[in-house]
């Protein structure tokens, strides 16, 4: 038989008793930034229509703290890009994704931005914004329903809280340099397919 655990006697006052709760660090800092999610405000197409609708009464936002749409990057939690990315636009988003501050995350919003749409063989449509920045939760649809676009961001929360202080990026010492922002020219151009560019244009000269 184990030995009897003996269970300190911390005297709590009878006033407080039943109102002492023990938790982890990670579950409040949790809960705090859960309901505390700022998105942010801009829509691309006809999906922005359905997320402005979500902010409504009938819908109301308001219930899951993300009531609170910022026009600027830098006080943004989450990026929900709503609508078909075209080749002109995608540096743009980029840009802004990297302007936002961390914890931050994206929420991919439609056919087209999940994957192209409709537009997917348009010579203008980038098939799928995943392609230049990382995507946390996709929502299908064409055009999603504001209960799509409710479910995702439930999901988004339930990322918050599996997450820990001691594991996500933002809190390592490792510096994050950003995602390179595509160059538009006569088609669009990822800086990170340069060496490959190159090697491909010194091979055809050598020919």
């Amino acid at each position: 038989m184990p030995d009897e655990i003996n269970v300190p006697d911390y005297n709590i006052p009878p006033e407080l008793e039943g109102t002492i709760a023990i938790t982890t660090l990670d579950r409040i800092y949790n809960w705090g930034r859960r309901y505390s999610v700022w998105p942010m405000f801009f829509g691309l197409a006809c999906c922005a229509i359905e997320m402005i609708a979500t902010a409504g009464a009938r819908f109301d936002l308001a219930r899951f703290g993300m009531e609170i749409m910022r026009p600027s990057p830098r006080q943004c939690d989450l990026m929900i890009v709503s609508g078909t990315v075209t080749k002109k636009m995608i540096p743009q988003v980029v840009r802004l994704y990297n302007q936002m501050p961390e914890p931050k995350y994206v929420l991919s919003m439609g056919a087209c931005a999940c994957g192209g749409g409709p537009f997917k063989r348009g010579y203008n449509v980038i098939s799928g914004v995943d392609k230049y920045i990382p995507v946390d939760v996709y929502v299908p649809g064409c055009p999603p329903t504001p209960q799509a676009l409710l479910f995702g961001l439930m999901k988004i929360q339930e990322k918050i809280d599996k997450q820990s202080i001691k594991e996500v990026s933002w809190y390592q010492k490792e510096e994050d340099p950003g995602i390179p922002v595509p160059i538009l020219g006569p088609d669009l151009i990822d800086p990170r397919d340069f060496p490959e560019l190159m090697a491909r244009i010194n091979k055809e000269d050598q020919a």
